[in-house]
Parts: C-alpha cells; structure tokens; sequence
C-alpha cells in the first residue's frame, strides 16, 4: 500500500507543483486568487459558496499570499463568531444540543499587549442534588484569584458523578475559550484549566485530551478514573492532594501520578513539566494551600507547534491536536501516535537553510492514515519536507500552501494561533 501512495503522491505533486516540472498550473493567475478570496469574504454568509468546493481555494499560495489570506479568513471567521455569540457571552450561558452550560467570571490585573490569561475552574459536586452542584459552582466563582487574567468558572450541564468530563465537556470548553478570545481578548496561547474535588476529576480527564489548547492545568483533590497521562508532554500540569485523603484512594492514586510524571519525563527529558505537591496534614480539604497552583500555571504559554507530540485518544475523541489530524475512519479510541520533527523554524536545525523539516513517525497504533499540518511559521514550505513512517519508509515532497487548508482549520476550531496553510496525509500501512 506504501508504494501505490507514493505513486498517488508523484502525480498529484505533478498537477500542483506542475509549473516547477513541467506540467501547467491551474490557469487561474496567481495574483488573482486574493482578489477573488476577498470577493467571497464580501458575500453573505448565507448565499456564498462553499469556499473548498472553488478552485482558487484549491490553487497553491506564495508564503506571501498564505499571510494574507489566513488575516482575511480570521478577520472574517471573527465577524460572523462575534455576531453568531454575543448573546450567549452577554447572557453567561452556552447552549449546545439540548444541553446547557451557565458560566460567571472576574477579570483580574491590567490586560498585557499580547491578550489576557483565561483559567477555567470547575467546581466539586458530582452526582447529587443540582442545588448543591449550584453552590459548589457559587464557591469555586470565589476560590481563586490570579493575579492577571479572566478566571471564569462553569456550571456543569449536568449532575452526574462523571459531570466534568464526560464527551460535551470538550465542546463546550472550546467555545468557551473562543468566546474568551472574541470578547475579552483571551491570548490563545495563555488558556489553564483547574479543578476541585469533582471539578479536579475532570482535569485529570480533560488536560491530556485538550493539551493542544492548554498552556497549563492544575488538578486539585480529584481522581483520574481511567486518564492517561501520555498528552500532557506539552503543556505544565500540577497536582495538589491532601496526605489524608483517603477517599476512593485520592492519596495512594496522586502518589502514582506523581511517579508516572516522574518516569515520562526522564524518558522525554524535555516533556513533561509538573509539580506534585502531597499536603500531608490535609484531608479533602487543603486549606486553600492549594491556591499556589495557580501563579505556578501563569508562568507557562503553549506552544502549538511543538517538535515533538504524543497523542493519546481516549474514549472522547478528537480530530486533530496540535499539527496532527486524523479522519473519521481513524478517530479511534485507544489510538496512540509520537511523531516528532527536526527544522523547525528557529530551532539550531532550521538554522542551516539546507536543513529541510523532516517528520518521523515513531509510533502508530489503531492509526492507518495520519496528516501533518504545516504553516509558514513552522517549517519552510518552500522546501520538500521529509516523512519517516514506523517502517523506516521516507517521504519527501514539496507541500502546497492553500487557501482551502487555512479555511478548515479554522472552521474546526477559531484559534488565530494555530492556522495550518499546508497538509501531507500519509498512509501507515
């Protein structure tokens, strides 16, 4: 199968790259397809066409046309967001299917040029009464405070033991996080979750399976279930337990955490950053010593073009995370896949200007087909970039930058900083 994709490589490369190797271009002129992307931008949401489906979105972009055209396409997601949710950020709640999820927050210290924090804290509870979900929510909206930022608690949808990380937790927290960005001026790349008891439960949950919208995360006195920590190799994460906290073995399952953290990162000496702090005379309740986790976060940003991933699903599944995605046939929990890459931009690698990107697969399980995202900011796609799969099987191909690819990413997810212009889908068996 490896070799029928590489003919069905040689051939597309030939129809895009047609005018470097002898074939023709789409006959649309270069300088043509801003003009015409700015055209569609200027029709209605509702009567336009669908832009994958025209053929200037499919045409390669100069480094030059891929900036300008991602500026069109944010400035024009964000309109129509901004018009589409000022209710729901006016009205503090955020409807979903059938389900609801209400939200208050303050906004703390004077906002830095490049856009404010955002923490989310979930509150305790769990399975019982919605009256004592209500106060347990009232609580956590007066816990912590950072010293900069938006600190925004949500109520859960639901009042169930499992209420913080069941699979609508994830989409509600992504348009809670894009509301952030639209209306506060969130910076996208300074977002932290945090969470108590209950509220903790689903940190543990949550922060490896949205790492790639995370800066940070910090779990206090909850338990991890059935968690992995393999997706937190890219964002800080903090524990806080009480030594006393005996309750479901919350203390002996922190310890092993703290363990697990310990051996990731000496095995990834450069993933992996945590603390784990067991407050040893504390039950359940830690006196709010656990509040240090919060400057502790505010010191990280993500990075969403890390050089290495380690993508875990779980049995909530996700599409992409940071420079990878996958399709439906290949959104499989229980999938795992490392890939790691050399000449990033501004790394000692990229430095050499004969050093073109080069990704290598190390690790695809339940995964047949994978795509890596790419932009301008990231490798430089004016070279051939280079693919290693788990076989030892190499890749290279010049990868085009297309108004297309920038239009899906943010169609997926409003993330100003994490816009892929260039995609090269490999085959994996």
């Amino acid at each position: 199968m490896i070799r029928t994709f590489l003919i069905t490589v040689t051939i597309c490369s030939a129809f895009l790259f047609g005018n470097r190797i002898g074939y023709a271009f789409n006959d649309l002129p270069a300088a043509d397809i801003i003009k015409d992307l700015k055209a569609w931008a200027g029709q209605s949401e509702s009567t336009r066409p669908r832009l994958g489906d025209l053929d200037f979105a499919k045409t390669p972009l100069s480094k030059a046309q891929a900036k300008e055209a991602s500026a069109i396409l944010v400035s024009d997601f964000r309109n129509q967001l901004v018009s589409q949710r000022k209710k729901e950020w006016a009205e503090k709640v955020i409807r979903l299917d059938k389900l609801e999820m209400k939200f208050d927050y303050r906004v703390f210290g004077k906002k830095p040029k490049t856009g404010r924090r955002l923490f989310i804290s979930m509150h305790g509870g769990g399975g019982t009464t919605a009256k004592i979900n209500d106060q347990q929510w009232k609580n956590q909206i007066r816990l912590y405070e950072p010293a900069e930022g938006v600190y925004l608690a949500p109520r859960a949808p639901t009042d169930t033991w499992n209420l913080w990380h069941q699979g609508h937790i994830d989409d509600f927290f992504t348009r809670i996080i894009e509301d952030a960005i639209l209306f506060e001026d969130v910076n996208p790349n300074q977002v932290y979750i945090m969470g108590y008891s209950a509220g903790g439960d689903g940190v543990y949950q949550l922060a490896p399976r949205m790492a790639d919208q995370l800066a940070a995360a910090a779990m206090m006195a909850g338990h991890p279930n059935n968690a992995s920590p393999l997706g937190l190799r890219n964002i800080g994460f903090t524990l806080h337990m009480g030594g006393l906290d005996k309750a479901y073995n919350r203390n002996g399952i922190a310890r092993q955490w703290k363990q697990k953290l310990a051996d990731l990162q000496e095995n990834d000496p450069e993933g992996y950053r945590h603390e784990v702090t067991i407050h040893e005379k504390y039950g359940h309740w830690m006196n709010r010593d656990d509040r240090v986790a919060v400057p502790w976060m505010s010191k990280f940003s993500r990075d969403p073009l890390p050089e290495k991933i380690v993508w875990f699903q779980s049995g909530r599944t996700h599409s992409r995370f940071y420079w990878l995605a996958v399709d439906e046939k290949n959104r499989v929990g229980g999938s795992q896949v490392s890939v790691s890459m050399t000449g990033k931009i501004g790394s000692e690698a990229a430095a050499d200007s004969s050093s073109a990107a080069r990704f290598e697969i190390g690790q695809a399980e339940k995964v047949k087909s994978l795509t890596l995202r790419m932009n301008d900011r990231f490798v430089d796609l004016d070279q051939p970039i280079t693919v290693v799969l788990p076989s030892g099987q190499q890749l290279t191909q010049k990868v085009p930058r297309t108004i297309g690819a920038i239009h899906q990413s943010l169609s997926e997810r409003f993330d100003p900083e994490s816009i892929f212009s260039a995609e090269f889908t490999v085959a994996l068996e």
